[in-house]
């Protein structure tokens, strides 16, 4: 019997230094989680029950149970490099075959899909027209890398111009009259905005503000410096607080670009605009318009929104990355390449978005590394040389008994 208990204990011995040799070959794997062999003790099945005398046979290997601990965060310049700092994995399709993992190494195909290092592509929720994300389904994500349409200044959308001034209360009226905008000596402050047209063209709006009495202001404006025209009064008390209606319709102007005219901006909210004892300035000016914009970067945030960053300035959300879970992550299937697939023992992947229920969050910019720890797995390689050794000196040991029974005389 001894034999065949050093037989399993060299077999159990060598798959132990399989698994730390394995273990130890992909310490550099990015999202590669290490692996334990885990042992049970092997006895005979008696007919008369098992005694406190009965002698096991050996050991057997019962799992290779992973460790789905966090490993370190490492920085990349690459911003489609992305690491799981918590629970989850990515989400992969190929063909409409499911799998799942933690190496986060992505870039673009040609046809915009993020994929990996083996052309599977990245999951997760699209966005509507309007770039609001749609959970639903997870699918492909593809970034599009069409320009996004310009919007006018006198779109709805864009919301009211604002203006935040301070009117210097010092001033005295102009000496020279009536109000000439090519003529400074006319006014006494001036400030300019670049506007937009429904084909994304810009165009200066420059307004003007004439001092005409003690706490009284009245505003001009003109558009690419053509047909300037009284737009409002406005009137402070004592204190320097605006006490006219703070809102003040815009004329139209004409257009000659091609897009929609004339160019009817709306109003102008100058809530908030002082008169105090200091320079006159501007301390807000504001406009929701804005051109056609090529789309120049992206950024994926903690929650998974992936932003594209345009050459107008604006940005975009282009989908959100989709993380899954399981019930019991050492049941899921490795499948090599860095992939899992779900089996009946992990059970079905909960999906999520980033940072919701028992999902980790995400960090652009950075892989997780192996969480193999070399030292450990050093010292492991040892013990079990050393349990090899053992056994194989057990195995001698029975085979100098047995010929001393043969050399009996």
């Amino acid at each position: 019997m001894s034999f065949q208990q050093g037989l399993s204990g060299l077999n159990a011995s060598s798959k132990a230094l399989d698994v730390t040799g394995n273990n130890v070959a992909n310490a550099g794997t990015v999202g590669f989680k290490s692996a334990a062999a885990h042992f049970s003790d092997v006895y005979a099945a008696s007919l008369s029950g098992g005694g406190a005398s009965q002698v096991g046979i050996g050991a057997s290997m019962s799992a290779v149970v992973q460790q789905f601990t966090q490993g370190n965060i490492t920085t990349t310049n690459n911003p489609l490099d992305i690491s799981i700092n918590g629970g989850g994995f990515f989400r992969m399709s190929q063909s409409g075959a499911i799998t799942f993992s933690r190496n986060g190494q992505f870039h673009l195909d040609n046809a915009g899909y993020i994929v990996n290092d083996k052309t599977q592509r990245l999951t997760g929720y699209p966005v509507d027209t309007n770039g609001n994300v749609v959970p639903s389904t997870p699918v492909d994500l593809q970034l599009s890398a069409a320009q996004i349409p310009p919007r006018a200044t006198s779109d709805p959308l864009s919301g009211t111009l604002k203006a935040v001034l301070n009117l210097d209360s010092r001033e005295t009226n102009p000496a020279v009259g009536p109000f000439n905008f090519a003529n400074p000596q006319t006014y006494n402050f001036s400030t300019g905005l670049s506007v937009y047209d429904t084909l994304g063209v810009s165009h200066t709006l420059t307004t003007y503000y004439v001092r005409t009495g003690a706490g009284a202001w009245s505003t001009y404006a003109t558009l690419d410096g053509a047909n300037p025209q009284l737009v409002g009064n406005m009137t402070f008390n004592t204190s320097g607080a605006l006490t006219s209606a703070p809102t003040v319709a815009l004329p139209n102007f004409p257009l000659t670009t091609g897009a929609t005219t004339p160019w009817s901006p709306g109003t102008v909210d100058f809530t908030g605009t002082t008169q105090y004892g200091s320079e006159s300035g501007t301390n807000r000016l504001t406009q929701g318009g804005y051109t056609a914009g090529a789309l120049a970067g992206i950024t994926v945030g903690s929650d998974g929104v992936i932003q594209g960053r345009y050459s107008n300035g604006q940005t975009r959300a282009l989908g959100q990355v989709v993380l899954a879970n399981f019930t019991s992550p050492t049941g899921l299937v490795n499948l090599g390449g860095n992939q899992w697939a779900e089996s009946s023992v992990s059970g079905p992947p909960l999906i999520g978005a980033p940072g919701s229920g028992s999902l980790g969050v995400l960090n652009s910019s950075t892989i997780e590394e192996s969480n193999v720890d070399l030292t450990a797995e050093l010292v492991n390689m040892i013990t079990q040389q050393r349990n090899y050794q053992a056994s194989a000196q057990s195995i001698k040991t029975q085979d100098q008994v047995l010929q001393t029974l043969v050399n009996l005389r």
